[in-house]
């Protein structure tokens, strides 16, 4: 069962984590590449700023953004602004978001995000936890998807491998990890069918297309490792 007020806890420990590091860089740093092709580190910090405002939104039933014009300007804007500007951002933005998710509400309603995506209200501290976490794994700081919580990692795992279920241009595919728990299946019901096994880190990395993009995978059945669509 899902447990919003556990998550924003977790939500807010990410948070620190992300801003104690961003902390740690100066403004050449932050105009430096990230991980994420055509981003700098800049970018990726307003990014994870405009999406608490933008889940923000989503709980109070509007629009989680104007349209995605308007995101993307919105983060080229604020991709430049200095560290301490940036830092200012994440922690003020986090605390509306947090604020937000300590008001009364019913938690099991049904939420709209971005392309008609809905969910419960419930799943939204976890998908912030998400945002946090990964593009903090993102800004190349030494912050890997090793270091991700254990709970975190899982549970993403889940996430991902339902989200590609159902995808006709992906195979069908059963997941595995060497440290043995539980095991997921995605994928669609055409073509040859795939089994993988790895570490968490290494399966969370081929589902979210992050780190080594699955490159450690052992293939134990099918013809390789799938090319997973674009997030």
């Amino acid at each position: 069962m899902i447990d919003h007020v556990r998550d924003l806890a977790s939500v807010r420990e990410a948070t620190q984590r992300l801003i104690d590091a961003a902390a740690a860089l100066d403004n050449a740093a932050l105009a430096e590449p990230s991980r994420l092709p055509g981003w700098t580190r800049g970018h990726v910090l307003a990014h994870v700023s405009r999406n608490a405002d933008a889940l923000v939104n989503v709980l109070r039933g509007l629009p989680m953004y104007k349209d995605g014009a308007t995101r993307d300007a919105d983060i080229e804007r604020d991709s430049g602004r200095p560290l301490d500007v940036q830092l200012a951002d994440l922690r003020e933005s986090a605390e509306r978001f947090l604020a937000e998710g300590t008001e009364p509400g019913d938690w099991e309603r049904t939420v709209e995000l971005r392309n008609g995506v809905t969910d419960s209200a419930s799943r939204i501290p976890f998908r912030r936890w998400v945002e946090v976490d990964l593009h903090h794994v993102d800004l190349g700081v030494g912050y890997e998807l090793e270091d991700l919580p254990d709970e975190f990692t899982e549970r993403e795992i889940t996430f991902l491998a339902d989200r590609w279920s159902g995808r006709p241009d992906v195979p069908p595919v059963t997941l595995r990890t060497y440290e043995g728990g539980p095991s997921w299946t995605t994928g669609g019901t055409e073509g040859t069918p795939v089994v993988l096994e790895g570490s968490f880190a290494d399966l969370l990395g081929w589902l979210s297309g992050r780190g080594e993009k699955g490159a450690h995978l052992a293939v134990l059945s099918g013809s390789g490792l799938p090319e997973l669509p674009p997030l």
